[in-house]
């Protein structure tokens, strides 16, 4: 980060700036005495009242006072990685919404509002949940998609979702991504100043597919075990983490159609020594697109290869059918898949935040 050109440092931002993606320096700590710098880089979301809010592509929130400013000017977004493929933001939104479809959706100007509800099983599968009670079946697909205007101001528009998903028993959710061109740090901002909570963030990560389906390391013995099909069974259900089902073993209507939704679905599994496959995986082919989803492993069968195994499989599957380059969604705190596909190639285009409604205490 170079603010010493010439040897003179410049605050070279005002509140105009707002939406602008920055980089300013400021005191670590303005009281203390030879205090040091500290640099933030992000989109500039708020200044008022002195101070700054710079939202970083973690999608965390910076708070600046504006006299601990040394210097600020704003920059171009990130230059794209040479490495695998380019893709925009709205891009590749659209086409992770594509391969997690939502049982049903209605539009809110830009903004797709989704739900996906099912019955929640008895204690026996989910403990503490009363019979009957009705919840969504993920996030993501139970969360507003903001891709644009939602036609009216902010406030009407919230006012909106939290009434829609109100009528069906389930908290507001707005999927908000951030650290990309194009991305939403300005609605991420917005919501935080109305109470909203940040849960769940993930990254959205991207890789050429071809190294996939041809792994440098050998896999055939274990690619050789893995099943594909265009149908997911009650035992794949059993190795998903996600599963929620009634007691029957038979898949929840809002579970099955979420999980069968994509333009072209696979679902890959390794036999395990029960009835409970020993890994699983879920692969939407769309266009260019594979996107990789609901790959686990059994703990006990573990360190064999397994997943890598899976992936392949599926990626031999997608480059059959036209697909050339690869994403997938993984949480921040999964440090085992993140390596994983660390040495798959992927590399992270995005995160995406949920955040939740704000519920105002009596």
């Amino acid at each position: 980060m170079e603010f010493t050109t010439g040897g003179r440092l410049k605050v070279r931002i005002t509140p105009v700036d707002v939406g602008k993606r920055v980089s300013v320096r400021q005191l670590a700590n303005e009281a203390a005495p030879g205090a040091k710098f500290t640099d933030t880089v992000g989109v500039l979301t708020s200044w008022d009242d002195g101070v700054l809010s710079i939202t970083q592509r973690s999608g965390v929130s910076v708070r600046i006072p504006e006299s601990a400013l040394v210097a600020g000017k704003t920059v171009p977004p990130a230059p794209a990685r040479r490495r695998g493929p380019s893709a925009t933001f709205p891009e590749l939104a659209r086409a992770a919404a594509r391969a997690w479809q939502p049982v049903e959706s209605e539009q809110l100007g830009d903004w797709q509002l989704r739900a996906a509800v099912e019955e929640v099983p008895s204690e026996a599968r989910r403990r503490g949940a009363e019979v009957g009670r009705r919840e969504g079946f993920t996030r993501r697909a139970n969360s507003v998609l903001p891709l644009g205007d939602p036609g009216r101001p902010l406030d009407e528009a919230l006012e909106r979702v939290t009434a829609w998903y109100a009528e069906r028993g389930l908290p507001a959710y707005v999927q908000v991504s951030t650290g990309h061109e194009g991305t939403q740090e300005l609605l991420a901002a917005a919501l935080e100043q109305r109470g909203w909570t940040r849960e769940v963030s993930a990254l959205v990560r991207i890789g050429a597919l071809a190294p996939i389906g041809d792994p440098v390391r050998p896999l055939d013995d274990a690619v050789s075990r893995v099943a594909l099909s265009r149908t997911f069974d009650t035992s794949w259900l059993a190795r998903y983490q996600r599963f929620g089902t009634a007691d029957s073993g038979t898949a929840d209507p809002a579970v099955a159609k979420v999980l069968g939704s994509g333009p072209s679905t696979w679902f890959a599994s390794v036999a395990g020594p029960g009835d409970v496959p020993a890994a699983i995986g879920r692969c939407v082919v769309d266009g260019r697109w594979a996107g990789f989803m609901a790959v686990e492993v059994d703990p006990a069968a573990r360190r064999q290869g397994l997943a890598s195994a899976v992936m392949t499989a599926l990626a031999r599957r997608a480059l059959d059918e036209g697909a050339s380059a690869a994403w997938l969604q993984v949480e921040e705190d999964n440090t085992g898949a993140r390596a994983l596909y660390d040495g798959m190639g992927f590399r992270t285009h995005h995160s995406y935040h949920h955040y939740r409604q704000h519920i105002p205490t009596a």
